[in-house]
C-alpha cells in the first residue's frame, strides 16, 4: 500500500485544474517509487548453480566400459597438480586452496573473455606447447578455463564448446556453461566454496591472465577470504615433463610491399604519431599478430596463423624486437636493418627472455609506457607485463595498432577480393568432386575425408600458405557442435539423412578466408529446411543492409539474429568477427554480439569504415540432431554518395561467393527482395568464379 505524500509543495500552482494534475502525478510518482522501493529491498540475489550441469556417463564407475572414447582419464595429472600446489618450493609459499589454469600463451593469444558470464569472443589455437589446459583436462576446445581445489576440478566455457566439453571431460570435472543464467563465475564460484574458510589462497601465472582479468578477479574477490596469487612457476609445466612438444622450429620471413600495401617503417611513424598524441615514451606490443602487421613479418609460430613469437617495444628514438635469434634469418636481417642498428628506423634484435629484465631497466628512464589494454577481441597485455612497469608510469590503452591494421589499405583490399575470388574456386571445386564421389563411392565418404579433401584444393591455388583453422566438418550431430573438429575417434560416416556442416578457410599472401556452408545429401526434413532458409535469411538481411556510418557494430547483430529470434530460437555465438590480411582468422576490434556487449572486453563501440572486413555466420543448432550454419566474409563499402545530416552511409560486400544448398532452401519463407538478393548472388558466382573456373578447366565444378 502506497503513503500518500503530504508535504507538497504547492504555492507556486495557482490553477486548481493544473493543481489537480499535478497532485495526482505526485501521488502516482510515489507510490511507483514506493514499490519499487519494496521491490528493491525484497529482492534477493540470483541463484546460482554451483554443481555444474549434469554430465553424460557420470559417475564413472556406473558407466563401466560405457564411456565416450574422446574421454581421457585426468585422474593422475590432478593428483600430481595437487601435489605441487602444497609444495613450497613449487610455489615459493604457503600452499595454495586451488589454482587456475587459463587456455592462453604469454601473448593472450586466445582472445578470451575471462571476465563475466555473458559469454565469449572468438578464440585463436595456442602452439601446441602451450596447451596447459588440454593436457590437463583432455578437453580440446579452443576456450576454456580450469580451477582446481583440493578436492574439486571445474571447467568453464562458452556456448560453441558445451557438448563437446560434456563428451570430452572425464567424470573428476565438474561442468560449466559459460553463457547460461545460473552459471556462476568463477570468482562467485569460489567464494561460495571457500566461504566457511579464511585465507584461501588461489595460484595462477600472471604471464597467463590479461592484467584486465587478473584485477577484474581481485576486485570480484575483494571483500572474501579468497585472494589470487601469483605463481611464476607454473604448476602444469612442473608436471609436464614427458611428451610435450617443442616450439615450432622454423624461422620468420618478410612479406613484400606488394602484399602488405605499405612499408613497415611507414607504420612505425603512424604508431609514433600516435605515441606523441598520448604523450607515451614507449608503446609495449604483445600481441604476435600486431607484430607481425606491423613489421611486414610472418612466421610458423602459430597453428595456421603465420605469426612470430616475439615482443616489441617502441619508442620515438629505437625500435626492439624480442624473439629467439634462430628465427630471425638473413632475409629478416636485411629487411628490418639489424645488423649494426643505430638510428630510429632500424630494428634492435633482442633474446626472447630479455623483455623482462629491459621493461624493467628501461622503463626507469621513460615517463609514461603505453600498455595495451582491452579492445575487441584483443584482451591487452599480460598482468606480468603490467607488474614490470611502475604503476604510476602505466598508460593502459588499446594498443594504436588494432585500428590501423582492421581498415585494410588499397593493396590489401585488392588482396583479400583476389584471394577470396581464388578461394571460392577452390570450395566450388571440392563441392562439385564431393557431390560426383559421394554418389559414385559405395562406401561413403566420412568426415575425415570431407576435412582433408577441403584442405588439399586448397594448397593448390596460388599464393596459399596453409589453411586458416583446422577444418570443421560435422555430419548430424556433431553439425549441432559449433566448433567440432573431426577425429579418429569420433569420425563417423556422411549419411543422407541429415546435415553437414564445412567450416573452413585458407591463409593466402595476400589474404585470409573463412566460409561456412551447410549442405545435405538426401532428402531434408521440414525442419531442415526451415532451420536452414532462416539462418540464410538472417544472412542476406544483413547483407544487404545499408547504415549510417555512426552505428555501432553490436547493432547489427540483431539483424542477423531476427529471424530466428521470431521462433524462439537464439545461437550462442557470435555472428560476425573481423578477419585479418594474411593473418588471424579473428581480427580485432569488431564483433558483432549483443550478448557480448554485457562486459567490457568487447568492441561495443567500433564503428565500421569502408576497409573493414567482417564475417556474417548466423547459426542454427538443434543438439544430438542437425546443425545449420552459413558464413560469408563482408567487406564494408561506401553506399553510393549517401549523406544524411554529415553522416554518410555504408553497406557491404560480399566477397565469399559460394553457392548455397538448394535443397535446403524453402523459397515460400522467402521475399522478392530475399529472391532477388539471391539471384543476382548467383549471378555474381557464375561471372566471377565462373570465369576463373574456366581459366583454370576447372569445368567440373562450372557446369
Amino acid at each position: 500500500m502506497c503513503r500518500r505524500n503530504r508535504r507538497l509543495r504547492t504555492g507556486a500552482i495557482k490553477d486548481p485544474h493544473t493543481m489537480k494534475k499535478f497532485v495526482l502525478r505526485v501521488l502516482f510518482t510515489s507510490c511507483v517509487l514506493g514499490l519499487t522501493k519494496a521491490d528493491i529491498n525484497g529482492l534477493s540475489k540470483p541463484e546460482r548453480n554451483y554443481n555444474g550441469v549434469e554430465r553424460s556417463y557420470c559417475p564413472a564407475n556406473a558407466y563401466v566400459g560405457n564411456q565416450p572414447i574422446n574421454r581421457y582419464d585426468s585422474s593422475l595429472r590432478l593428483r600430481q597438480l595437487r601435489s605441487e600446489m602444497v609444495r613450497v618450493a613449487a610455489v615459493q609459499g604457503p600452499a595454495l586452496d586451488g589454482y587456475i589454469v587459463t587456455s592462453d600463451d604469454e601473448h593472450q593469444t586466445v582472445n578470451f573473455v575471462s571476465h563475466g558470464r555473458d559469454g565469449p569472443v572468438e578464440s585463436e589455437t595456442v602452439d601446441p606447447h602451450d596447451m596447459r589446459r588440454e593436457f590437463l583436462t583432455g578437453f580440446y576446445g579452443s576456450a576454456g578455463e580450469a580451477v582446481v581445489t583440493i578436492n574439486k576440478a571445474v571447467l568453464w566455457t562458452d556456448g560453441r564448446y558445451h557438448v563437446q566439453a560434456n563428451h570430452q571431460l572425464d567424470c573428476n570435472w565438474i561442468l560449466m556453461k559459460r553463457g547460461e543464467h545460473e552459471v556462476p563465475t568463477i570468482t562467485e564460484w569460489l567464494i561460495q566454496e571457500f566461504q566457511n574458510r579464511s585465507e584461501v589462497r588461489i595460484g595462477a601465472n600472471p604471464k597467463l591472465i590479461s592484467a584486465f582479468t587478473w584485477e577484474a578477479w581481485e576486485v570480484e574477490l575483494a571483500n572474501s577470504s579468497v585472494r589470487l596469487v601469483a605463481v611464476r612457476n607454473d604448476l602444469v609445466d612442473l608436471i609436464w615433463q614427458v611428451g610435450r612438444p617443442e616450439y615450432n622450429p622454423h624461422a620468420a620471413y618478410p612479406l613484400a610491399d606488394k602484399f602488405s600495401g605499405k612499408p613497415w617503417q611507414e607504420k612505425v611513424q603512424s604508431i609514433r604519431l600516435e605515441m606523441e598524441y598520448s604523450s607515451a615514451d614507449a608503446l609495449v606490443v604483445t600481441a604476435l599478430d600486431e607484430i607481425a602487421w606491423l613489421f611486414n613479418i610472418r612466421g610458423y609460430d602459430l597453428p595456421h596463423t603465420p605469426v612470430l613469437r616475439a615482443y616489441a617495444i617502441i619508442t620515438h628514438g629505437s625500435l626492439h624486437l624480442y624473439t629467439p635469434r634462430q628465427k630471425i634469418l638473413r632475409s629478416v636481417d636485411i629487411h628490418l636493418k639489424i645488423d649494426s642498428c643505430s638510428h630510429a628506423n632500424c630494428v634492435k634484435w633482442h633474446n626472447y627472455t630479455d623483455i623482462w629484465y629491459d621493461l624493467k631497466t628501461m622503463s626507469q628512464i621513460w615517463n609514461t609506457v603505453w600498455l595495451p589494454s582491452p579492445y575487441g577481441h584483443a584482451p591487452g597485455a599480460s598482468k606480468e607485463i603490467y607488474n614490470s612497469i611502475p604503476p604510476e608510469k602505466r598508460l593502459a590503452k588499446a594498443s594504436p595498432i588494432i585500428d590501423l591494421r582492421a581498415e585494410k589499405n588499397k593493396i590489401e583490399v585488392a588482396g583479400m577480393r583476389k584471394s577470396h575470388l581464388r578461394d571460392a574456386m577452390a570450395m566450388c571445386d571440392f563441392l562439385a568432386y564431393m557431390e560426383e564421389q559421394y554418389n559414385l563411392d559405395s562406401e561413403g565418404w566420412d568426415e575425415l575425408q570431407v576435412a582433408r579433401v577441403a584442405n588439399e584444393v586448397r594448397y593448390e591455388q596460388n599464393n596459399n600458405r596453409g589453411i586458416a583453422f583446422p577444418t570443421i566438418a560435422g555430419y548430424g550431430p556433431h553439425a549441432a557442435m559449433p566448433h567440432y573438429e573431426p577425429n579418429n575417434l569420433t569420425n563417423i560416416k556422411i549419411g543422407t539423412t541429415s546435415t553437414l556442416m564445412i567450416d573452413s578457410g585458407g591463409q593466402y599472401l595476400d589474404g585470409t578466408t573463412d566460409v561456412t556452408r551447410t549442405l545435405h545429401f538426401g532428402v531434408p526434413t521440414d525442419e531442415q529446411r526451415k532451420a536452414y532458409t532462416r539462418v540464410l535469411i538472417g544472412s542476406i538481411e544483413l547483407s544487404s543492409l545499408i547504415f549510417p556510418s555512426d552505428l555501432t557494430v553490436d547493432q547489427l547483430d540483431a539483424i542477423a539474429r531476427r529471424p530466428l529470434w521470431s521462433t524462439g530460437y537464439d545461437y550462442m555465438h557470435e555472428t560476425g568477427h573481423g578477419i585479418g590480411h594474411f593473418s588471424s582468422v579473428h581480427e580485432p576490434p569488431i564483433g558483432l554480439s549483443y550478448f557480448g556487449c554485457k562486459n567490457s572486453l568487447t568492441g561495443c563501440s567500433v564503428k565500421l569504415k569502408p576497409g573493414f572486413f567482417l564475417s556474417n555466420e548466423p547459426g542454427y543448432y538443434k543438439e544430438n540432431e542437425f546443425g545449420v550454419r552459413l558464413e560469408n566474409i563482408l567487406e564494408v563499402i561506401p553506399a553510393d554518395k549517401l549523406i544524411h545530416k554529415g553522416s554518410r552511409f555504408l553497406k557491404f560486400r560480399d566477397v565469399t561467393l559460394v553457392p548455397y544448398e538448394p535443397k535446403l532452401i524453402d523459397v515460400t519463407m522467402l521475399t522478392p527482395l530475399h529472391r532477388r538478393w539471391l539471384n543476382n548472388y548467383n549471378k555474381r558466382i557464375r561471372k566471377e568464379v565462373g570465369a576463373e573456373l574456366k581459366k583454370n578447366l576447372k569445368m567440373r565444378a562450372f557446369y
